[in-house]
């Protein structure tokens, strides 16, 4: 590979180090074709992205940006997996990927310039999704509007039962 070339994918995989949500380290030694291509599909079904790149040009791509944390992790067969909207589900792929494959290891990986190890990770994927948290909070405020109106509404036909109350006790009388 010549050296225009090279820079060339620093800077590119730069570019995408600095606006990515999270970005986990995975050694995919053990795998075949067929088995990465297979989680390829899976992460790209979420628009993530996987890259296999050799370890010195990941390592200068992240200088200056959050990823430089886990620059010593790139060590053997290196592959990042970068996402740029979901944070929560790279982890909830690979993990269940990582469950069917055991040669598939998860390094680390990097979220907010806070490093994560395999245990954060995996605490991680078992979050609800973003589509699931904004469903759960779009419950709870339309509950919360919902119960306003029903309160709201409620006054006045209390006092219009107590004013019918009173109009039927001076009936009576």
């Amino acid at each position: 590979m010549r050296i225009d070339e090279k820079k060339e994918i620093v800077k590119d995989l730069h570019e995408k180090f600095a606006r990515s949500k999270v970005v986990i380290i995975t050694d995919y030694k053990g795998l075949d074709v067929s088995t990465i291509n297979d989680l390829r599909r899976r992460l790209r079904a979420h628009e993530i992205e996987y890259k296999v790149v050799k370890n010195s040009l990941l390592v200068r791509a992240a200088e200056e940006t959050d990823v430089a944390l886990i620059k010593d992790r790139f060590k053997g067969p290196s592959a990042v997996a970068l996402s740029y909207d979901d944070p929560i589900a790279p982890a909830k792929v690979l993990t269940k990927f990582l469950d069917e494959y055991s040669q598939l290891e998860i390094k680390s990986g990097v979220m907010d310039g806070k490093v994560l190890d395999l245990a954060a990770i995996k605490k991680i994927s078992t979050l609800p999704s973003r589509e699931e948290l904004l469903g759960q909070f779009l419950s709870a405020a339309n509950g919360v509007a919902t119960s306003f109106v029903r309160v709201l509404n409620a006054m006045p036909v209390q006092l219009l039962n107590v004013l019918l109350a009173i109009k039927e006790q001076k009936e009576a009388a």
